[in-house]
């Protein structure tokens, strides 16, 4: 029968149809994952945060026509047909002292008003969005890269390796994170530092991104080591050793394929806690530094302001919910299309 006529057309009578060609793992996972409604929808979701938060400069440029770096504090704005001045003198309690322009739903200019810099909230939001989900999106992938070449050589060659990464694990694990991650800050931020030809100055991104790396390594690293030490004695690893098939070998063509989706499901998630994390340290003053900004640094920026200018920062803070939550029910998706055992029935 030729291979080439249709899975479900018959040929003629009393011949059976085409049985359709069996689905690869991936190809399931993936029908799988595409016939969960509600991962789809995270997904569409975090795509659109994404979109919003590279098209920054664009709306700041084009739309909004404002500088959201540059101070602004005796600027003013046209609001129907009046002009209003971004900074204007407070009407709380004594009159004393001065609020910025709160919200004109416009978004042509100063759609969610300015802050105490009299820089449009809208842009500066997007622009933050951009470098709390790069540091998000790079901090995973060197964690994940570390976490995972540490797993496969500490589980899989053992003895006084494993040992020796083991503790190094155990030390970095021992600190609460967030001590260890604002301990790092301080001490690197103050001076930054060099690796080689390399050199990290105390207001690069790469800080932040390095030390929220860094200190999530443990906790990826040990489940995927304990995956390693039960593929190390199944079968088809033991027969590849008997077959004197390099450990370099093994460890690329058996082992890591069978921790790859444990490390995929892991992407979303660490996304999620990673800029969790950023938002805390730049909220600190100890992450994103000036003039750069994130959402983080947006919340600071408005906690003076939270009873007279409260959308200063609650906009970041429904945008840092927004992607997070996101990236969790993405994760969940992920997590049960990858898992053979899932009972996700696809229609």
């Amino acid at each position: 029968m030729s291979s080439s006529l249709p899975a479900t057309t018959e040929v003629g009578e009393g011949l059976a149809a085409v049985p359709r060609p069996a689905l690869g793992p991936w190809a399931r996972a993936g029908r799988k994952l595409v016939a969960d409604r509600t991962a789809m929808g995270a997904l569409g979701l975090f795509i659109l945060i994404v979109l919003a938060c590279l098209a920054a400069p664009l709306y700041a440029t084009y739309v909004a026509h404002t500088d959201p770096f540059t101070s602004n504090v005796e600027g003013s704005i046209t609001v129907d047909g009046q002009d209003v001045d971004l900074i204007q003198p407070s009407t709380e309690g004594l009159g004393l002292g001065s609020v910025p322009l709160g919200p004109t739903w416009d978004y042509h200019a100063y759609f969610l008003g300015a802050d105490a810099q009299g820089r449009d909230v809208a842009a500066r939001l997007l622009y933050g969005g951009r470098n709390s989900l790069l540091i998000g999106g790079a901090s995973t992938a060197i964690c994940l890269f570390l976490a995972a070449l540490t797993g496969l050589v500490s589980g899989f060659f053992g003895g006084v390796t494993d040992m020796l990464i083991s503790r190094l694990l155990d030390v970095l694990w021992a600190f609460p994170i967030y001590l260890l991650a604002i301990s790092l800050s301080i001490v690197l931020i103050s001076h930054g530092f060099t690796i080689g030809p390399f050199e990290i100055t105390s207001g690069s991104l790469w800080l932040p991104i390095w030390i929220i790396a860094i200190v999530y390594v443990p906790y990826v690293a040990r489940p995927i080591r304990g995956q390693v030490l039960a593929l190390k004695e199944s079968e088809f690893v033991l027969a590849a050793k008997g077959l004197g098939v390099p450990d370099w070998r093994i460890l690329l063509r058996d082992i890591l394929p069978n921790v790859m989706t444990t490390i995929i499901v892991f992407v979303p998630l660490m996304v999620a806690i990673n800029m969790l994390t950023e938002s805390a340290l730049s909220f600190l003053s100890i992450g994103v530094q000036a003039p750069d900004a994130s959402w983080g640094t947006i919340i600071q920026d408005g906690q003076d302001l939270i009873y007279t200018r409260p959308w200063v920062a609650i906009a970041p803070g429904i945008a840092i919910v927004l992607t997070v939550l996101a990236l969790n029910i993405l994760g969940d998706g992920l997590r049960d299309a990858l898992d053979p055992r899932a009972k996700l029935r696809i229609r």
